[in-house]
């Protein structure tokens, strides 16, 4: 399978967590049955989707300020993923 070269995610709208992971899950096909929370997107990324090879976060600095838990725990998984998976994790532009 190739990965897709980019993906894009508006966060300008997200004002709360159940909307950013609703907006992660579609942008990156998470299956169906997404957990919806931080323990269920690592599993998806690191193991259920193929990642693209970049990502990029459009509103990032309102969107951290506004959910600076979600955005704390967004980075967190992210940088996991680039640590202990970087054939799978994606350049990430926030």
């Amino acid at each position: 399978m190739i990965r897709s070269s980019a993906i894009k995610i508006d966060l300008n709208s997200i004002k709360k967590s159940d909307e950013l992971h609703s907006a992660l899950s579609n942008s990156l096909n998470f299956p169906g049955w997404y957990g919806q929370n931080w323990d269920a997107f690592w599993d998806a990324i690191s193991a259920l989707v193929e990642m693209p090879k970049e990502l990029e976060f459009y509103g990032w600095n309102a969107f951290s300020e506004r959910m600076p838990h979600d955005a704390k725990m967004l980075q967190q998984c992210l940088s996991q993923l680039a640590a202990e998976f970087p054939e799978l994790a994606p350049d990430v532009r926030y």
